[in-house]
């Protein structure tokens, strides 16, 4: 989308087409996101369309300055890892698809080693 649209409008149009993905998300109940999506519309908005729980991840009002976020780290993390993979570390693909399937494959490199 275009950066003029608001994000709680292009979260909604994600949240539509991963609603629509059907029986891959099935297992989805909760969503972690950032101060930008807080507001009890879209949060009403969102579990009363998909019956999935928002739960928007802050840092401490007191706190200056960086701050560990146990839930946002989960996140950077693991993008850490995947940029790892040089063939993720450009968009380079042509369809998602495959972006999916490299990433899968990064993963499980990821999980073997650590069962290694």
């Amino acid at each position: 989308t275009s950066a003029s649209l608001p994000e709680r409008e292009g979260a909604k149009k994600v949240l539509n087409r991963v609603h629509n993905t059907g029986s891959q998300v099935k297992r989805l109940n909760l969503i972690w996101m950032d101060g930008g999506y807080r507001g009890e519309e879209f949060i009403r908005w969102v579990m009363d369309m998909f019956r999935w729980i928002v739960e928007i991840v802050l840092r401490p009002l007191e706190k200056k300055g960086f701050v560990h976020l146990p839930k946002r780290w989960v996140v950077e993390r693991t993008f850490g890892w995947l940029n790892r993979c040089r063939r993720l570390s450009k968009d380079y693909e042509r369809l998602p698809e495959t972006s999916e399937t490299f990433i899968y494959i990064a993963m499980i490199r990821i999980m073997v080693r650590r069962l290694a």
